[in-house]
């Protein structure tokens, strides 16, 4: 009876320590074999008001001061984890944006295939398409790889809704999709 209670014990630890040391999504992150989709932080609303133009951000629903400190902490966060530095993509919307360059991982690169189809939901599959084949198409990079985008965006991908400042580590797919390995919520 003692033999099979430590064989029990033994199998439980092993099996514990092998799900904890496989589940460490930064751990994944920083060594390039996933990614992270990040919706901005808080910005109140829904959408924008149809006079919206991107690069002028008093046409566009904006991040609130919760949202800017809501960024803040999620670089922190990063830092905390090991990044201090990442390649940073965003969607051109002035939220998007500003959460990317709150996070303090460095510069941020405009790319229009993040940016939203929320007013244009027939956009949806064509350019959830091109965004998949970018991120299949890019070299690998000695950085982390953190893509600042909006809802739609990241539900087209991956069929996830998340909250404003969530974090989905995801990796990609053989058969070209992307698979959500880890979510990690950021509201206060």
């Amino acid at each position: 009876m003692l033999k099979r209670r430590s064989f029990l014990l033994t199998s439980f630890v092993t099996l514990a320590a092998g799900r904890a040391s496989a589940a460490d999504p930064w751990r994944d992150l920083r060594n390039g074999q996933s990614f992270v989709l990040l919706r901005h932080a808080l910005a109140p609303g829904t959408g924008d008001p149809p006079e919206m133009r991107i690069g002028d951000c008093s046409t566009q629903r904006n991040l609130s001061a919760e949202g800017r400190q809501q960024a803040q902490r999620i670089g922190l966060l990063f830092r905390e984890n090991g990044i201090s530095e990442a390649e940073v993509y965003s969607s051109q919307w002035c939220r998007c944006l500003d959460t990317a360059n709150l996070l303090g991982l460095g510069a941020v690169t405009q790319e229009p295939l993040l940016n939203s189809f929320f007013a244009e939901p027939g956009k949806r599959q064509p350019q959830t398409e091109a965004l998949k084949a970018w991120l299949h198409k890019r070299p690998p990079k000695p950085m982390p790889l953190v893509v600042v985008t909006h809802q739609v965006n990241i539900t087209g991908l991956t069929g996830i809704v998340p909250g404003s400042g969530e974090l989905l580590f995801a990796s990609l797919a053989a058969d070209g999709g992307v698979t959500v390995t880890d979510r990690q919520s950021t509201a206060n």
